[in-house]
């Protein structure tokens, strides 16, 4: 292979995708092998990240290198407002790199930020598809209302949206010169709702094979309002709502095969062009899934673990193989200075995320700067409680010709207020604006059922993640605009904030 300074980089993004899931993290069913295949053969992170737990402040997270507070893109219907500055993209053209985003997209990007765009959503193609079969496909999709289909869906696998995306991605790749490196976004709207797939997936984990759900709606009862009122909501849309939930989860695992095949034909595709350039593969997702957890499935309460972490799994040329779970705490945050550095780009201004390459590619870098990390949820004001829905359900949305409701899980009640956890090791500590504090070791209650807070045994790591979530506040803090003529800002060149910690401190560094 000829080297190059400037990598190829693939960035493969999936819609709610929960990290647990695969055989790498000890899940029963083979629903991953060729992103599992990609981790141990370069970096897989057991402890990453979303910077919040639903789509458009996710997303903008990743393009911008900044946290919800500071892009203050908090709730999806904020996706054009992003305050930003530099991002993924426009780093990426400043270096010479063709650009192309392929698939969901759902922030502030448009056409004119990338050199290729093609956009696809939950139902479908954005612009009208030229084949008939896609057309056909795209209006079913669009008819399930982001609900469950309990059959084999009657399409075939190449009018999917991952098929597709992947078609465009291979035809827009043919067309880049090898001499050119390039960043292509394949962005896969699955293993979002509506949950459907296609034979063979459809049969390839039946209902009566699917492993247990851990826990079921009876651990609502122990949990703050909007759990329930979003169970409420599932039971007011759909007739047998705890009977949806086994075909849901059925549908959800063979989706992930499919979209796991459709990458694996991605890269084959991409091989030839890989023998002639250095490449850098980062596959994640914005956020997880319930799928069936606490009787609940989609997301929206809270920002428990089974949503708040993320799969990531990085490969490439440059990337030391691990092939175990890497230590590092990393958030979607961090991902766009990773590649910035990789493509031999300085951090813009207002960037907060911190980069991993040093890291992926053995370079000395002190273990404590990815000891925790951090995330945010919430659109602000005080948080809705029964009082004030009533007998009304702000999350139906009655969209369907006859009156049939579909329900939007991120609504007012499930967005409001403020929230913010942190995690360090195996604990996590979650906070709100009304000072509600929880504190829970995952290692042992990964579901976040037994709360340590009061626990004396548990003071010490109270302590420590309260000084870890202070200082993860300050660093959210938003450090744009700079001011022409003003006082220049001292930054390191990769955010990271170990090599300044105090020497005396006590606490750990965030």
């Amino acid at each position: 292979m000829t080297a190059r300074r400037q990598p190829d980089i693939v960035l493969v993004l999936t819609d709610q995708h929960r990290a647990d899931v695969s055989a790498r993290e000890g899940f029963p069913l083979d629903t991953t092998p060729f992103l599992d295949e990609l981790g141990r053969s370069g970096a897989w992170f057991d402890r990453a990240y979303t910077t919040s737990p639903l789509c458009c402040p996710a997303r903008t997270s990743l393009m911008t290198g900044r946290f919800p507070s500071a892009h203050r893109v908090t709730q999806n219907p904020a996706h054009r407002l992003a305050v930003r500055d530099a991002d993924l993209f426009g780093e990426a053209r400043a270096a010479g790199y063709a650009t192309a985003m392929i698939g969901k997209n759902h922030t502030y990007l448009d056409a004119s930020s990338v050199d290729h765009w093609v956009e696809f959503m939950h139902d479908g193609q954005v612009t009208a598809p030229s084949k008939a079969l896609n057309q056909e496909f795209d209006t079913w999709l669009a008819a399930l209302r982001h609900r469950t289909h309990e059959e084999p869906t009657p399409f075939p696998v190449e009018a999917q949206n991952p098929h597709r995306i992947v078609d465009e991605a291979l035809a827009w790749a043919a067309t880049v010169p090898e001499d050119r490196p390039f960043l292509l976004t394949v962005s896969i709207p699955e293993p979002h709702n509506p949950y459907q797939v296609p034979e063979p997936y459809f049969s390839l984990f039946p209902e009566e094979s699917l492993p247990p759900t851990r826990t079921g709606a009876e651990a609502l009862e122990g949990k703050s309002f909007p759990w329930r009122y979003l169970r409420g909501l599932g039971e007011r849309a759909v007739a047998d709502y705890e009977g949806a939930i086994a075909p849901s989860r059925s549908n959800y695992f063979g989706m992930l095969r499919l979209i796991d095949d459709e990458l694996r034909r991605l890269f084959a595709g991409l091989e030839s062009r890989h023998r002639v350039r250095e490449r850098v593969v980062v596959a994640t997702a914005d956020h997880g899934d319930f799928v069936g957890e606490y009787g609940l499935v989609r997301k929206g309460a809270e920002i428990p673990d089974i949503l708040a972490r993320v799969p990531l799994v990085v490969n490439g040329d440059a990337v030391r193989p691990s092939g175990e779970p890497r230590p590092e705490h990393v958030s979607l945050a961090d991902l766009m200075p990773t590649l910035c550095e990789a493509m031999g780009r300085e951090l813009p201004d207002g960037v907060q995320g911190r980069s991993l390459w040093p890291s992926l590619t053995g370079q000395p870098c002190a273990a404590e700067e990815f000891g925790s990390v951090y995330v945010e949820q919430g659109m602000g004001g005080l948080p809705y409680g029964p009082e004030d829905v009533a007998d009304q359900m702000p999350g139906l949305i009655f969209d369907g010709p006859d009156g049939e409701p579909r329900w939007d899980e991120l609504n007012a009640a499930t967005q409001s207020g403020r929230r913010r956890k942190v995690r360090s090791g195996d604990w996590t500590l979650y906070a709100d604006i009304v000072g509600d504090f929880r504190l829970y070791n995952l290692r042992e209650d990964p579901l976040e059922l037994v709360d340590r807070w009061s626990d004396p045994a548990a003071a010490d790591e109270r302590v420590r993640l309260l000084s870890l979530l202070a200082v993860w506040q300050m660093r959210a803090e938003d450090p744009l605009p700079t001011v022409p003529g003003g006082y220049r800002l001292k930054r390191d060149p990769r955010n990271h904030l170990a090599p300044y910690r105090h020497s005396e401190g006590k606490g750990q560094s965030a």
